[in-house]
């Protein structure tokens, strides 16, 4: 009896406090009432930091549809891969939480989600992405009250008009006329799975930026169609895999439209799916803009054929992660794939100053010796361009001349799991190859990692994390969202071996590989070149501004010996040069024990009147600079 009345106790006490735990969520819930959020759909301004417009999203918008309205297969397709239990659930799915706990956890990374339909619809109508435990509470009572009040079809419905699907496009119906050209009643098999794949990542996705990897994951939905018994395996097979071409494809502005989209793709992870027109304020240069994608343009136009090179792309950002020009390819209207933020390219040499830096950190300086000779490691024959190799030698003249016998040695003795944990330290997020090959940049990587990495640089070896978006506000200037910058700024590498780095990075520009990119002021930078000339790269900063170029193309295919010291360094040259003094060096630490912080007030003290950095150690051999790797 004693045990039972503690236990009445206990029960009485628990729903106590769940009452007033779920009260005070409740307390702080939106108005759910508005019937207007269901079928609104926004028009978003996006502007430069300057205040001119630069794109303007909205008129992409379909027809309000019901389900009755769309092709089963449509239907099921979404259901397949977002919300099998959709027509049984309360709104909040227990099987599936607990299914996605255990598959999470056995995967050991986060492979399925738990939101139901419902629960996405809640947060897109009245959340914000913020990932935290009272968020997600607030979003299963917005579910399970979205279910008390509306029909399971109503849901689905207010779901698919509003999910944003890419390229600036909202709804299943202004998918199917902007990606197919068709009404979207009229979409076959093929076309849904397209539609329903885009709401994993749907910049990622859209047929017009990715049209290979958005019929890879068609065909996953094809495969979860199939598992859930929607379709049989013989109607999969039997889909076509041709993507069908709108007819009148409209012509799209160029300028700053690739740094529009990706502003747009950010959208909801700080706001959700917006249902009021916005203006979305950025960290654009429309200055540095326009210098960015005239130059890469004219170096495409003129040298292109000769190259072998088809497309490029070019990221400038502040050190502090400010992204202040993006372009993402050569034309826009004919393909608005991304490569400064989707396409993972190996960098080639451009990786070698993360190996560097792990030596600094470790206790190597710019004058330790290195041997750059013939190295084998199992199958693994790495050689230096022309096979010209510079025997006994010094980290900063490795770095200089690029040798990669002599850095793959160096990645030997500080370690390749070392050299991964100072990549993802600074930014570096892509899968990396744990081999000796890392050495010479083999890992596909965004150049907006790249870009990120050499910030962390710039900075003095502060942390960043590349943003673009500075305010979202309503049109009659109700504030949704300002940035607030981090500080202090996390410090994440060692000062002493980042100063070292950035004048061995210097002496690569004015001695080195990188001559092509010397300014008349201060600039450290690195040279890439992946193998066989399939890609050529060219990173480098200042105290004010970090920049990225690469060329390439976008089957793969080699181009004729276009190195990342040729017209690579050129364009960040013709971009750096016109950007000089348009922002303040960001100085979060003063470099070494000089007042005069920034790279330039270091590099000022140690260039010589030549423009030399004076990084000799005394005794040391002239070694020849005429035979250059990349």
């Amino acid at each position: 009896m004693r045990l039972l009345k503690w236990l009445v106790i206990l029960g009485l006490w628990g729903g106590i406090f769940s009452v007033f735990f779920l009260g005070w969520f409740a307390a702080e819930l939106p108005d759910i009432t508005q019937a207007a959020k269901f079928e609104r759909r926004p028009s978003i301004t996006v502007l430069a930091a300057d205040g001119t417009q630069i794109a303007r999203y909205g008129e992409t918008k379909g027809n309000m549809i019901t389900v009755s309205d769309l092709p089963t297969d449509l239907i099921n397709a979404v259901l397949a891969t977002e919300d099998r239990r959709f027509y049984e659930h309360p709104g909040v799915d227990v099987l599936g939480i607990g299914r996605a706990l255990v598959v999470n956890a056995t995967r050991g990374r986060m492979v399925q989600g738990g939101s139901t339909i419902t629960q996405q619809l809640a947060k897109n109508l009245f959340l914000s992405y913020d990932r935290t435990l009272k968020r997600k509470i607030q979003e299963a009572m917005l579910a399970i009250w979205l279910e008390r009040h509306l029909s399971k079809d109503q849901i689905l419905s207010a779901y698919l008009n509003r999910v944003y699907l890419g390229s600036g496009i909202y709804g299943v119906d202004a998918a199917a006329k902007i990606y197919f050209g068709k009404e979207v009643q009229n979409i076959n098999l093929r076309e849904s799975a397209l539609i329903a794949g885009l709401l994993k990542a749907p910049s990622r996705y859209s047929p017009l930026a990715n049209p290979e990897l958005a019929m890879q994951r068609s065909d996953v939905v094809l495969s979860a169609m199939v598992d859930a018994g929607y379709i049989t395996q013989k109607a999969a097979d039997a889909a076509p895999r041709v993507i069908p071409k709108p007819p009148g494809k409209k012509k799209i502005t160029n300028e700053a439209g690739y740094f529009a989209d990706w502003v747009l793709s950010n959208l909801d992870e700080i706001i959700g799916t917006p249902d009021m027109d916005l203006i979305v304020k950025t960290t654009l240069s429309p200055r540095i803009q326009s210098k960015a994608e005239l130059s890469l343009a004219r170096q495409l136009n003129e040298k292109g054929t000769a190259l072998g090179a088809s497309q490029g792309a070019v990221l400038v950002m502040r050190p502090d992660g400010a992204v202040v020009a993006m372009v993402g390819g050569k034309d826009r209207n004919d393909s608005q794939f991304n490569r400064a933020t989707q396409a993972l390219r190996p960098p080639g040499s451009a990786f070698k100053p993360v190996v560097f830096l792990t030596a600094l950190e470790k206790g190597w300086s710019s004058n330790s010796p290195i041997l750059d000779a013939p190295i084998t490691q199992g199958e693994y024959r790495p050689g230096n361009f022309a096979d010209k190799y510079y025997g006994d030698t010094t980290l900063e003249q490795a770095l200089a001349l690029s040798m990669n016998t002599a850095t793959v040695r160096l990645m030997k003795e500080v370690g390749v799991t070392a050299v991964i944990n100072n990549a993802k330290k600074i930014g570096i997020t892509s899968d990396l190859q744990p081999d000796l090959s890392l050495a010479l940049g083999s890992s596909g990587i965004s150049m907006l990692e790249m870009t990120t990495a050499y910030s962390t640089l710039a900075n003095g070896g502060f942390s960043v994390t590349p943003y673009a978006i500075e305010a979202i506000e309503e049109p009659n200037g109700h504030l949704l969202y300002a940035r607030k910058p981090l500080k202090p700024h996390p410090v994440i590498l060692d000062g002493r071996a980042v100063d070292t780095l950035t004048l061995m990075m210097q002496r690569v520009i004015t001695q080195g590989t990188g001559q092509q990119a010397r300014l008349p002021f201060p600039a450290s930078g690195k040279t890439g070149t992946s193998q066989d000339y399939r890609d050529a790269w060219f990173i480098g900063f200042t105290d004010e501004l970090v920049a990225a170029v690469w060329l390439g193309n976008d089957d793969n295919s080699p181009m004729k010996k276009s190195t990342g010291g040729a017209t690579p360094a050129l364009i960040w040259r013709e971009i750096m040069a016109d950007a000089k003094g348009v922002y303040r060096p960001v100085r979060y630490r003063a470099m070494g024990d000089s007042k005069q912080g920034g790279i330039g007030g270091l590099l000022n003290r140690l260039t010589t009147s030549s423009g030399n950095v004076n990084l000799k150690p005394k005794n040391r051999n002239p070694r020849d600079f005429s035979h250059l790797n990349d």
